[in-house]
């Protein structure tokens, strides 16, 4: 069960007792992940990756790692770098992760895998705001201990600065975009929809929507979660239309090219949402089940 001062800390690492219990030989009798999803976009778009740092427990003990996963968003391409478990370490506080000699942090991050090298700094972020009746991302159910799934943002957009190179040389990511959060638990959803961009005509416009199927007791609901973060004029703030505020579906419609999504708010207002695949790749990303790392 989470205390109270983990679930008003959503960036923070939440698998401490779970860590602990595995070092001593105890198996806790259930999975456990943690990752933190890192995105870097260059200020000419044609850099665009995401970097995940993480830990993983298999629900039948056998599997203990943790990882570094990349993700590029040009070519598709992905890679799942394995790491002992024993090379992780992250603070219960704050976003704060080490994987081997990489470095993750609000303040930047230092990555040396193979395919891929980067030292980035971030500039102030957006926040999600946390309170004690909505502590983050996923509001209420924050509180909820038996939840699949936890989900938290961590920077809804900051500037970039520094570099990456992936093999061809390093990039300027100076005038670049940058996104974080995270999720933890047993698992993720069987099924979900994801989407994010921070680069609109307004710089520190920032999007986050999902939809997911959610367990609860014997049966599921479906959870939805937009964040839409406007930095000024008289809208100025963070919109939410989520399952906790009471905000409905209008209209959902998911194919192989596009997502569209009209949600409304109880107060009347109507956000109307159009996704569409920006490129003709796509990879697969590696992603928890009770057993595995699986591949989907």
């Amino acid at each position: 069960m989470q205390s109270p001062a983990s679930v008003m800390s959503p960036a923070g690492f939440h698998g401490t007792g779970v860590l602990g219990a595995h070092a001593e030989g105890r198996h806790v009798g259930r999975s456990f992940f943690e990752g933190w999803y890192v995105k870097l976009v260059s200020a000419d778009r044609g850099t665009r990756l995401a970097v995940i740092p993480g830990m993983f427990l298999s629900e039948d003990g056998s599997i203990a790692e943790a990882f570094v996963q990349v993700l590029d968003g040009i070519t598709g391409g992905t890679a799942y770098h394995r790491f002992p478990l024993s090379d992780f370490r992250a603070d219960p506080r704050t976003f704060d992760v080490r994987v081997g000699a990489n470095r993750f942090s609000a303040d930047g991050i230092v990555v040396e895998v193979p395919g891929l090298a980067a030292e980035v700094r971030f500039g102030p972020g957006a926040r999600w705001p946390v309170t004690v009746r909505e502590p983050g991302a996923m509001g209420w159910y924050a509180w909820v201990p038996t939840m699949e799934c936890y989900h938290g943002v961590v920077s809804l957009d900051h500037a970039l600065a520094g570099w990456v190179d992936t093999g061809a040389g390093r990039v300027d990511l100076a005038g670049g975009r940058g996104y974080l959060e995270k999720d933890w638990g047993t698992a993720f959803p069987k099924a979900y929809v994801w989407m994010q961009s921070n680069h609109f005509e307004e710089t520190g416009v920032s999007l986050v929507a999902s939809t997911a199927l959610i367990p609860w007791r014997r049966a599921a609901f479906r959870g939805d979660l937009v964040g839409l973060h406007l930095p000024e004029g008289r809208d100025a703030g963070l919109h939410r239309f989520t399952s906790y505020t009471r905000a409905r579906t209008v209209d959902l419609v998911v194919d192989d090219e596009e997502v569209r999504w009209s949600l409304r708010s109880p107060g009347g207002d109507r956000l109307d949402l159009r996704a569409t695949i920006g490129g003709r790749t796509s990879g697969l990303l590696h992603s928890p089940v009770r057993t595995e790392m699986h591949q989907r």
